[in-house]
Protein backbone atom coordinates (compact mmCIF):
# COMPACT_ATOMS: atom_id res chain seq x y z
CA UNK A 1 0.00 0.00 0.00
CA UNK A 2 2.81 2.40 0.90
CA UNK A 3 4.46 1.83 -2.49
CA UNK A 4 1.17 2.49 -4.31
CA UNK A 5 0.75 5.77 -2.40
CA UNK A 6 4.31 6.87 -3.23
CA UNK A 7 3.83 6.04 -6.92
CA UNK A 8 0.47 7.83 -6.99
CA UNK A 9 2.05 10.91 -5.41
CA UNK A 10 4.71 11.02 -8.17
CA UNK A 11 2.00 10.66 -10.81
CA UNK A 12 -0.02 13.49 -9.27
CA UNK A 13 2.99 15.80 -9.06
CA UNK A 14 3.83 15.05 -12.68
CA UNK A 15 0.31 15.42 -14.04
CA UNK A 16 -1.22 18.03 -11.71
CA UNK A 17 1.74 19.95 -10.31
CA UNK A 18 2.35 20.59 -6.63
CA UNK A 19 -0.64 22.89 -6.15
CA UNK A 20 -2.99 20.42 -7.86
CA UNK A 21 -1.75 17.44 -5.86
CA UNK A 22 -3.98 16.63 -2.90
CA UNK A 23 -3.86 13.76 -0.46
CA UNK A 24 -7.43 12.90 -1.47
CA UNK A 25 -6.38 12.57 -5.13
CA UNK A 26 -3.31 10.51 -4.21
CA UNK A 27 -5.41 8.13 -2.10
CA UNK A 28 -7.95 7.76 -4.93
CA UNK A 29 -5.25 7.01 -7.51
CA UNK A 30 -3.59 4.52 -5.16
CA UNK A 31 -6.95 2.83 -4.54
CA UNK A 32 -6.74 3.21 -0.77
CA UNK A 33 -8.98 4.89 1.76
CA UNK A 34 -8.22 8.38 2.99
CA UNK A 35 -7.73 6.95 6.49
CA UNK A 36 -5.15 4.45 5.24
CA UNK A 37 -3.33 7.23 3.42
CA UNK A 38 -3.33 9.43 6.53
CA UNK A 39 -2.02 6.53 8.61
CA UNK A 40 1.08 6.27 6.40
CA UNK A 41 1.47 9.92 5.44
CA UNK A 42 -0.24 12.48 7.69
CA UNK A 43 0.44 15.53 5.47
CA UNK A 44 0.77 16.32 1.79
CA UNK A 45 4.32 17.61 2.30
CA UNK A 46 5.33 14.40 4.06
CA UNK A 47 3.79 12.25 1.34
CA UNK A 48 5.24 14.01 -1.68
CA UNK A 49 8.73 14.51 -0.26
CA UNK A 50 8.99 10.87 0.80
CA UNK A 51 7.72 9.84 -2.62
CA UNK A 52 10.39 11.86 -4.39
CA UNK A 53 13.12 10.69 -1.98
CA UNK A 54 12.06 7.08 -2.55
CA UNK A 55 12.05 7.43 -6.33
CA UNK A 56 15.36 9.33 -6.49
CA UNK A 57 17.01 6.50 -4.57
CA UNK A 58 15.43 4.01 -6.95
CA UNK A 59 16.72 6.02 -9.91
CA UNK A 60 20.29 5.91 -8.57
CA UNK A 61 19.97 2.15 -8.31
CA UNK A 62 18.71 2.07 -11.90
CA UNK A 63 21.67 4.22 -12.98
CA UNK A 64 24.09 1.79 -11.33
CA UNK A 65 22.42 -1.20 -12.98
CA UNK A 66 22.41 0.46 -16.42
CA UNK A 67 26.04 1.52 -16.03
CA UNK A 68 27.22 -1.93 -14.93
CA UNK A 69 25.37 -3.50 -17.88
CA UNK A 70 27.19 -1.38 -20.48
CA UNK A 71 28.99 -3.47 -23.10
CA UNK A 72 32.77 -3.77 -22.93
CA UNK A 73 34.47 -0.90 -24.75
CA UNK A 74 31.66 1.61 -24.22
CA UNK A 75 32.81 5.16 -23.56
CA UNK A 76 31.80 5.36 -19.90
CA UNK A 77 31.76 9.16 -19.70
CA UNK A 78 29.42 9.47 -22.69
CA UNK A 79 27.25 6.65 -21.38
CA UNK A 80 26.97 8.24 -17.93
CA UNK A 81 25.70 11.50 -19.43
CA UNK A 82 23.27 9.64 -21.71
CA UNK A 83 21.87 7.63 -18.80
CA UNK A 84 21.53 10.76 -16.64
CA UNK A 85 19.85 12.64 -19.49
CA UNK A 86 17.34 9.83 -19.85
CA UNK A 87 16.62 10.18 -16.14
CA UNK A 88 16.00 13.91 -16.68
CA UNK A 89 13.17 12.92 -19.03
CA UNK A 90 11.33 10.91 -16.39
CA UNK A 91 8.20 11.60 -14.40
CA UNK A 92 10.40 11.60 -11.31
CA UNK A 93 12.44 14.54 -12.56
CA UNK A 94 9.33 16.59 -13.26
CA UNK A 95 7.83 15.64 -9.90
CA UNK A 96 11.08 16.82 -8.30
CA UNK A 97 10.91 20.02 -10.31
CA UNK A 98 7.39 20.69 -9.00
CA UNK A 99 8.65 20.39 -5.43
CA UNK A 100 11.66 22.62 -6.07
CA UNK A 101 9.48 25.36 -7.53
CA UNK A 102 6.98 25.07 -4.67
CA UNK A 103 9.86 25.25 -2.17
CA UNK A 104 10.84 28.68 -3.49
CA UNK A 105 8.01 30.25 -1.50
CA UNK A 106 7.54 27.67 1.26
CA UNK A 107 10.35 27.73 3.84
CA UNK A 108 9.31 24.44 5.48
CA UNK A 109 9.19 22.59 2.18
CA UNK A 110 12.47 24.25 1.14
CA UNK A 111 14.27 22.82 4.18
CA UNK A 112 12.97 19.34 3.37
CA UNK A 113 13.88 19.65 -0.31
CA UNK A 114 17.35 20.93 0.58
CA UNK A 115 17.89 17.87 2.79
CA UNK A 116 16.75 15.49 0.03
CA UNK A 117 18.92 17.29 -2.50
CA UNK A 118 21.94 17.05 -0.21
CA UNK A 119 21.42 13.32 0.23
CA UNK A 120 20.97 12.83 -3.51
CA UNK A 121 24.18 14.76 -4.30
CA UNK A 122 26.09 12.70 -1.71
CA UNK A 123 24.78 9.50 -3.29
CA UNK A 124 25.66 10.78 -6.78
CA UNK A 125 29.21 11.48 -5.63
CA UNK A 126 29.47 8.01 -4.10
CA UNK A 127 28.19 6.49 -7.33
CA UNK A 128 30.77 8.47 -9.31
CA UNK A 129 33.51 7.04 -7.07
CA UNK A 130 32.25 3.53 -7.84
CA UNK A 131 32.86 3.96 -11.55
CA UNK A 132 35.48 6.69 -12.04
CA UNK A 133 38.82 7.81 -10.60
CA UNK A 134 40.41 11.27 -10.71
CA UNK A 135 43.19 12.06 -13.14
CA UNK A 136 46.26 12.82 -10.98
CA UNK A 137 46.41 16.55 -10.35
CA UNK A 138 42.73 17.04 -11.17
CA UNK A 139 41.18 15.78 -7.95
CA UNK A 140 39.28 19.02 -7.29
CA UNK A 141 37.72 18.94 -10.75
CA UNK A 142 36.80 15.30 -10.23
CA UNK A 143 35.18 16.15 -6.91
CA UNK A 144 32.85 18.72 -8.48
CA UNK A 145 32.08 16.82 -11.71
CA UNK A 146 28.93 15.03 -10.44
CA UNK A 147 27.42 18.27 -9.17
CA UNK A 148 28.35 20.08 -12.39
CA UNK A 149 26.85 17.34 -14.56
CA UNK A 150 23.61 17.28 -12.57
CA UNK A 151 23.31 21.08 -12.63
CA UNK A 152 23.93 21.26 -16.37
CA UNK A 153 21.50 18.47 -17.19
CA UNK A 154 18.80 19.88 -14.94
CA UNK A 155 19.20 23.28 -16.58
CA UNK A 156 19.02 21.71 -20.03
CA UNK A 157 15.89 19.81 -18.99
CA UNK A 158 14.31 23.16 -18.03
CA UNK A 159 15.31 24.61 -21.39
CA UNK A 160 13.75 21.60 -23.11
CA UNK A 161 10.39 22.62 -21.59
CA UNK A 162 10.64 26.02 -23.27
CA UNK A 163 12.53 25.12 -26.45
CA UNK A 164 10.80 21.82 -27.20
CA UNK A 165 12.33 18.35 -27.17
CA UNK A 166 13.43 18.50 -30.83
CA UNK A 167 15.38 21.75 -30.60
CA UNK A 168 18.86 21.11 -32.11
CA UNK A 169 20.54 23.12 -29.35
CA UNK A 170 19.75 20.29 -26.94
CA UNK A 171 21.78 17.74 -28.91
CA UNK A 172 24.64 20.19 -29.34
CA UNK A 173 24.77 20.97 -25.63
CA UNK A 174 24.59 17.27 -24.72
CA UNK A 175 27.57 16.57 -27.01
CA UNK A 176 29.55 19.33 -25.27
CA UNK A 177 28.50 17.99 -21.89
CA UNK A 178 29.86 14.56 -22.83
CA UNK A 179 33.25 16.10 -23.69
CA UNK A 180 33.34 18.01 -20.41
CA UNK A 181 32.37 14.86 -18.46
CA UNK A 182 35.62 13.18 -19.47
CA UNK A 183 37.74 15.99 -18.03
CA UNK A 184 39.37 15.19 -14.75
CA UNK A 185 38.44 11.51 -14.50
CA UNK A 186 39.09 8.08 -15.92
CA UNK A 187 36.70 5.16 -15.95
CA UNK A 188 37.55 2.38 -13.55
CA UNK A 189 37.90 -1.08 -15.04
CA UNK A 190 34.88 -3.34 -14.49
CA UNK A 191 34.85 -5.25 -11.24
CA UNK A 192 35.32 -8.99 -11.83
CA UNK A 193 32.12 -10.95 -11.25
Amino acid sequence: MRERLLDAAIDCLYELGYSGTTTIEVAARAGVSRGAQLHHFPTKEHLVTLAVRHVLTKRLDEFRAAFVALPEGTDKHTAAISILWEMMSSRTFYAWLELVVAARTDAGLRATIAAIDGQFVDQARATTLEFFSPVPGRERSFETNPLFALAMLQGLALDRIVWGADDPRIGELLRKMKVVAAMGSVAKPPTPK
